[in-house]
């Protein structure tokens, strides 16, 4: 729901969402086009501002293809404030009912993910169809979820419907979120000198991939996660609106530091393989045509009982009849989203993300392909304006990705 404030408001209304504000005036209020927290920090960084998921948000400052090779070599800071950040939780010391809540709706396996723990998860339909792809991450006082732009008041709606009664969702609105990317993310980080919040907390360069911290900073409260969009090792940064403006400035004074914009984030989650939600998952596709098996824990595949669970178990079992490959293609020109994939004359898929590889130097692209054309090295074309480009199938995803491990070999 991101056509304008109405709509945003009704569901707000109807969801019965606890806000951090708790201002019912500020929500009647509120423009059918949003400003983040950080746009007049943008502007003056000489952001091109476009309207994305409802939002003015920065596309790019440089150049795309200038700021993802810097991001690819050095540290990107980018302004991803749009998203919704959710804390699901219930009174008391016991949080197992909120637990057994989300995995009624999600097939992870929750009862498995320590404190400061992050998993990749999916919002399914009863029919299986991906409403959102998500992450979340236990806490003592329950689980933190962080849900896409342009589906988060749906997403709101959709957990407070299916939620029980018991169980609070509380919308953090009065926090962005700031994403840090690239080899030299964790030394420009940790330069800020953020400390643990909690005792036994580790140094925020010291967290693993999927790995969560709270820290404080100049007086603050951050939530850091180590993950990302990229494919690079980096950040996600939970932050208070009191203290955004500082803290983006504080991180883009380092010297390995630039802002980059929603043009180059989209080119590198591309070479990274990963979906971007309306676009390679909607309510049409579901985990298995995704190729996105690995979200379904090992349990929750042997006992189900998710939403949607029979229909995603089936499609397991039988195997897909379309799936999400990666395609790499000849020469110069790009496939666009909705390019039509071709085995000879016959049509076998679509494309639905494509654009060139600035790391790589050529175009790529992702598809969904009837099963029978989806075998590594299998030679395919994409019909760009009556043009038919040759285009190969290749394991996703096209460029390595160098996420932190700890004890993994460097």
């Amino acid at each position: 729901m991101t056509e304008g404030a109405p709509d945003l408001v009704r569901i707000c209304r109807e969801a019965r969402i606890v806000s951090e504000t708790h201002d019912e005036s500020a929500e009647d209020a509120l423009p059918a086009v949003l400003t983040l927290p950080l746009d007049a920090w943008h502007r003056e960084h000489g952001a091109r501002m476009v309207e994305f998921a409802g939002y003015m948000m920065p596309v790019q400052y440089e150049g795309i293809i200038a700021e993802h090779l810097w991001t690819r070599e050095n540290a990107g800071l980018f302004d991803v404030s749009h998203m919704g950040q959710l804390v699901v939780s219930v009174e008391g010391d016991d949080q197992s009912a909120v637990e057994a809540a989300l995995e009624a709706l999600l097939p992870a396996d929750l009862s498995i993910l320590k404190v400061g723990r992050i998993r990749y998860s999916l919002l399914l339909d009863e029919h299986g169809g991906i409403l959102d792809d998500l992450m979340v991450t236990r806490w003592k006082n329950g689980f933190f979820v962080v849900v896409n732009g342009a589906t988060k008041w749906d997403d709101i709606a959709h957990l407070r419907e299916n939620l029980p009664d018991d169980i609070t969702l509380t919308h953090r609105d009065e926090h962005g979120l700031l994403a840090l990317q690239g080899p030299k993310a964790a030394k420009a980080l940790s330069s800020l000198g953020l400390t643990p919040v909690l005792d036994g907390g580790e140094p925020v360069e010291e967290l693993s991939f999927m790995q969560a911290g709270i820290y404080s900073w100049n007086g603050i409260e951050l939530g850091v996660s180590r993950s990302g969009y990229s494919g690079e090792d980096g950040y996600e940064i939970s932050v208070p609106y009191e203290g955004i403006v500082d803290f983006a400035t504080a991180l883009a004074a380092h010297e390995d530091v630039k802002p980059i914009g929603l043009g180059a984030r989209d080119s590198l989650r591309l070479e990274a393989g990963l979906p971007l939600y309306g676009h390679d998952l909607s309510p049409e596709t579901d985990p298995v045509s995704a190729n996105l098996t690995f979200a379904l824990s090992k349990r929750r595949r042997e006992q189900g009982g998710f939403m949607g669970s029979d229909h995603v178990l089936q499609a397991l079992a039988d195997g897909p009849a379309t799936l999400r490959i990666g395609l790499k293609l000849d020469g110069r020109q790009a496939a666009r989203e909705g390019a039509e994939v071709y085995a000879g004359d016959v049509k076998v898929g679509t494309v639905c993300s494509g654009g060139f590889a600035p790391s790589l130097g050529h175009p790529i692209a992702m598809a969904y392909v009837d099963a029978a054309h989806t075998a590594d090295g299998t030679a395919l074309f994409i019909d760009v304006r009556g043009k038919k480009l040759p285009a190969t199938v290749v394991s996703m995803p096209f460029h390595p990705t160098r996420y932190y491990r700890k004890g993994a070999p460097k």
